[in-house]
Order: C-alpha cells, then sequence, then structure tokens
C-alpha cells in the first residue's frame, strides 16, 4: 500500500446504529452516507472501555487499558507510553490534531506537531470523584443531562462548528504538501448536553422516533451491576415518561445530524481542494449512549449500545460499497494509522494486540475476538466484554456473567449465562477472557491506583468537598463543581 495522507475523524458519544448507513429508520446522515457508500463500513466495532478518557488512551496507544492504567477519567493519557502520533512525526511528518482530545494538556507531548483549540482534562487531573469505588457518592448527572434536553445553542456545537472550519482551514494550508500527512479531527457532538440546533430539534419532535428497547422498569435487566448503576445515577426513581424519552430522542438525533454537516463540510473542502484521490478516511467515536435502553443513560456498559461504534473507512486502497462483520476495536487503528503514511512498525509494535485494518477491509469477513473493560465511575467491580461474531460473554468481576448469541438475539434481552446448553459456550468465552488477564487483581490493581490517586488530591474527604462536573467544558470555559 502507497502511503497517502490521512483524515482520522472521531466524534464522542456516537452509538453505532444512529447513522442512516447502518439501518436507522429516523436520524438523517447523509456525509456518513456517502462515506460509507464509497468505502467500507464495519457492523462490528468496539470501543475498549465505553467511557471518554480510557477509550482515547487505548485509541492513541494501541494497548488496552489494563496494561496502560488510564483506568477512568482521572487517568488520562500523559504521552509517557509512545503514542501513532510520536511514531508519525518521529518519521518527519506533519500530524495535527483539532478538537477534543481528552489527554493531560498541561503543555504535555502527546505525540501531535500541533494541537489547535484541544479539549483536554479539567486541570489536567479529571473526574477524580470517580475514583471512589466503596461508597461513592451519588450523582444526578444523567437527570439533569435528560431535564435540559431540548432545542437551543450551547458551548459544544459552537465548539464543533470551530473545529469544522478549524479543519476546514487546516486543509487548505496543506494543499500542496509533498509528504503524506494525519489531521486528527475530533468532534464532541452529540456527547451531551442533549441540545440540539431549534430546526433540527423541530424536525425530529415530529417524527415518530424508534423507542428504547426494555425502556420500562418491569423489563429492565435483572442484574445487580446494572441495578446498581441505575441507583448510582439516580435513574431508579422517577421514571422518565414517553415524552421526555421523545424530547431526548429529537435532541440526540439533532446533534448527531449536525455533527454529520460538520463532517460534511470538511470533506466538501477535502473534495474541492483536490486531495480526495490521495486521502483516506477514517470516521469511527469513543463509545455509545444508552438513551434510555435498560433503565440506562450515558455509556459505561457492554450493550451494543454503547460498547459499540461505528467505523468507516474510504480513500485509496479501500474497497468501495462494502460492509464487513469481522470484529474490530479503537486498538486496531493504532497499525491502521502507521500503514497509512508509510510509517514501519517496531519489533513492540508488531506485537501489538491490533491488527490494520487496511488488511481487514481487503479480506472477507473473519472471525475476531475483540475486548473491553470498564472501570470507573458507577461501578462496584470491574466489568470486561469477550466478543466475536456471534457471541457476547459480560464478566462481572465477583457477580454473574451474562451471555449473548447476537445472531438470534440481535437486541440482547435473552441472557443464555446460566441456560444449560450453552454451558461450554460460556465456559469457552470465559476462557478466553483469562487468557488475556487475570479480571480480579486487574480489578484490584485498578482500586489500587485509584486510591492512590484519591491520595495525591489531598483525600477522600477533600475529593468528596471538591464534589463533581457534569460534562467537561471547553478551551476557554470552567467546569462546574456541584454536590450530586
Amino acid at each position: 500500500m502507497q502511503p497517502a495522507n490521512l483524515l482520522f475523524i472521531l466524534s464522542d458519544q456516537h452509538r453505532r446504529d444512529f447513522a442512516g448507513c447502518y439501518g436507522h429508520p429516523t436520524v438523517q446522515t447523509p456525509n456518513l452516507d456517502r462515506l460509507a457508500a464509497r468505502g467500507t463500513r464495519f457492523t462490528h466495532a468496539y470501543t475498549n472501555s465505553p467511557i471518554c478518557v480510557p477509550a482515547r488512551a487505548a485509541l492513541a496507544t494501541g494497548r488496552y487499558v489494563h496494561d496502560i492504567g488510564n483506568w477512568d477519567n482521572a487517568f488520562p493519557y500523559t504521552g509517557d507510553v509512545t503514542s501513532w502520533g510520536h511514531r508519525i512525526r518521529g518519521a518527519g511528518l506533519f500530524v495535527d490534531s483539532i478538537g477534543k482530545l481528552h489527554f493531560r494538556g498541561l503543555g504535555t507531548d502527546h505525540g501531535f506537531s500541533q494541537e489547535v483549540e484541544p479539549l483536554h482534562v479539567v486541570d489536567g487531573v479529571g473526574d477524580v470523584l470517580a475514583c471512589i469505588r466503596e461508597d461513592p457518592p451519588r450523582r444526578r448527572a444523567m437527570r439533569r443531562n435528560i431535564e435540559v434536553a431540548g432545542p437551543g445553542d450551547s458551548t459544544y456545537l459552537q465548539y464543533d462548528r470551530r473545529n469544522g472550519d478549524n479543519g476546514c482551514q487546516w486543509l487548505q494550508a496543506h494543499t500542496h504538501d509533498e509528504q503524506p500527512w494525519v489531521l486528527f479531527l475530533s468532534f464532541v457532538c452529540p456527547h451531551p448536553p442533549f441540545i440540539a440546533p431549534p430546526d433540527l430539534h423541530a424536525y425530529y419532535m415530529q417524527q415518530d422516533l424508534p423507542r428504547p428497547r426494555q425502556w420500562q422498569a418491569q423489563d429492565w435487566p435483572d442484574h445487580p451491576a446494572l441495578a446498581r448503576m441505575r441507583h448510582f445515577f439516580h435513574l431508579d426513581e422517577d421514571p422518565f415518561t414517553e415524552a421526555e424519552l421523545h424530547n431526548l430522542a429529537a435532541a440526540y438525533h439533532g446533534t448527531t445530524t449536525y455533527l454529520d454537516q460538520q463532517i460534511g463540510r470538511v470533506l466538501t473542502t477535502l473534495d474541492e481542494l483536490g486531495l480526495t484521490d490521495n486521502t483516506r478516511i477514517i470516521y469511527t467515536s469513543d463509545h455509545g449512549e444508552s438513551l434510555g435502553e435498560r433503565g440506562h443513560f450515558g455509556k459505561f456498559l457492554m450493550y451494543e449500545e454503547t460498547a459499540g461504534i461505528p467505523l468507516i473507512m474510504a480513500g485509496p486502497d479501500v474497497p468501495q460499497g462494502k460492509v464487513l462483520d469481522t470484529p474490530i476495536s479503537l486498538i486496531d487503528c493504532y497499525p491502521t494509522i502507521l500503514e497509512a503514511v508509510g510509517v514501519e512498525p517496531s519489533a513492540e509494535e508488531a506485537q501489538l494486540p491490533g491488527a490494520s485494518l487496511w488488511e481487514i477491509a481487503n479480506a472477507p469477513s473473519q472471525n475476531r475476538t475483540v475486548f473491553s473493560e470498564f472501570h470507573a465511575v458507577g461501578t462496584g467491580n470491574a466489568f470486561y466484554m469477550v466478543r466475536d461474531q456471534r457471541y457476547k460473554y459480560v464478566h462481572y468481576v465477583h457477580e454473574a456473567p451474562q451471555f449473548f448469541d447476537l445472531h438470534a438475539d440481535p437486541d440482547e434481552v435473552n441472557d443464555l449465562a446460566g441456560a444449560p446448553d450453552d454451558q461450554a459456550l460460556v465456559t469457552d468465552f470465559r476462557q478466553r477472557l483469562y487468557d488475556l488477564l487475570d479480571p480480579e487483581a486487574v480489578d484490584a490493581r485498578a482500586k489500587a491506583d485509584q486510591r492512590a490517586r484519591i491520595a495525591e488530591m489531598g483525600g477522600e474527604a477533600a475529593v468528596r468537598a471538591k464534589g463533581a462536573f457534569d460534562n467537561s467544558p471547553t478551551p476557554g470555559e470552567k467546569a462546574k463543581f456541584h454536590q450530586g
């Protein structure tokens, strides 16, 4: 494969099924749909951790969260582990970022030649309150996000408009570069706050929007880890009405279409500058969003709506109009990005767990096993996911697992973990997990690191007193801390 430019577009909290090209019946994403039509779309792409900071650290390093210790949103990427950005910059190529990174910031070398208006974690530290795993203070953040959902303007909408502007300007400045470049263009939509442009919100409010799966309390999955998460976020009290869920869905639809519009402006500029034929494009997201499914809101879980992500590739050497159900995950992006611009992997990088998506895209669908983990807010103990083309095993430390046949049960409403006929499969997937790590030992290590982080910040009493913030502020904003 010949080296070419790479435009890597990342969004935040865009669930896989919310795009026209993925078969969604109501959301309008014409630009992503056109990108998929001239490229390859993956139906089984996953985050390696369904929360921002760990997912982005895994994407940057090509390593699993338990290998690098970026456990939750108080453990941002610090540049200490080599990123693909470091490697590309070291090869003498431009590798710039625009928009949200959610790394440490504060002058840290994350590997980019330059960072244009980056959004990093608050104060270079992030959400330390989430490190309290035993008797954690409960949060109303999810309820507040739903209560404010609707039409209007937000700093997130403004920020993504600027990210689109900066992306177009960057392409214009690098139109005649002689060497291939990498532009990492990172939007923050459709992450909450769920505030959509008024015209888009009004349009979607008039549509017959799909209801969330298992949204009524009597249908919620009966699992202690999931009940604990709902209780932590006050989601097990005062259930939301159908009207409130419809308004939320309209806002999420609207911010998703708004994201698509910003991406469309950048892709149009790429075409107008004559760069399309020499630029490979990857579009994906860091994790998904529950939107009321199973009584949950936000990310955090291993269901398809939260662990599943869109991933679309297009450009030179990418098959057109192809759809693959090969399981992939964000760690596959590291070797993919290196290969795109002709940087040879080192011997150590050749041992990383990911594989180049260019090779996978040019092969028939194949069975692979992908992995995700969660050690963060709202949990008593770690969650782990092992997934192949057909089956998904979810391991909850010290509690019963879940097991789903995604071919027979794509909505994940029939847990087969206790089914007598499926015990051989459950045992096989459990062994795949234990071949990768010791789940209990990793859980203990994460908690020890989190206790140490709390101590670094003055102790648990000080961390509790400072409180939490709902959403990371855009550049120039101040985080608003509150209790509960």
